[in-house]
């Protein structure tokens, strides 16, 4: 009698915690780490990209000195940071690093303008692979950071839920991520003037 009351006990526990949650949130945990590894790759992509850029404009457009000095100088302050995963987990060091990146942007968008001014350079072989390759790293920034929110939004969702929300408070004790957020400046749409 006692070894069946002990196998009822064991098959209760075994079925109580296979639908807590523990594996789910686990999951979800490495999804956001994984993607979050995918948005430090396409900015490692975009830092490597960035001397090559300015060597190739700083030899068309050697009096732009401020432009390329701020380029640079952003490109240090993102190299500068700290990256892993355990940014994932301080609301302060996530929005350093966002702040820091848009930085860089902003940096390589004046750099653009600059390049508009170059008709040599613009037509410059060399200069239009870069051109392209940054065009592409930028594009898959955004495609990194998409898929990262989207793996935040599953995570924070399982650990908000029943019964994982009682896991995760009991167990794991796991803080809600924070995703990437629009830039102040996002909000207002870009001047283009020709």
């Amino acid at each position: 009698m006692q070894r069946i009351l002990i196998s009822i006990a064991m098959l209760f526990l075994a079925v109580s915690l296979n639908g807590c949650g523990y594996n789910t949130i686990q999951q979800h945990d490495e999804a956001v780490i994984a993607a979050w590894g995918d948005v430090e790759a396409s900015y490692q992509r975009r830092a490597d990209l960035i001397p090559n850029l300015v060597e190739t404009v700083k030899a068309y457009a050697a009096h732009e000195k401020e432009t390329l000095t701020a380029v640079t100088e952003a490109r240090a302050r993102v190299g500068s940071m700290q990256m892993g995963a355990e940014v994932l987990n301080n609301p302060q060091a996530f929005a350093d690093f966002q702040a820091a990146q848009g930085g860089l942007s902003s940096a390589l968008s004046r750099l653009m303008v600059v390049v508009e001014q170059y008709p040599d350079l613009k037509a410059n072989q060399n200069f239009l692979d870069f051109q392209h390759q940054l065009e592409g790293t930028e594009n898959r920034i955004n495609v990194a950071r998409v898929r990262y929110n989207e793996a935040v939004r599953v995570f924070n969702t399982s650990i908000r839920t029943f019964p994982n929300s009682l896991t995760n408070s009991l167990l794991l004790k796991l803080p809600r991520r924070e995703p990437f957020k629009a830039e102040a400046e996002a909000a207002q749409a870009p001047k283009v003037q020709f």
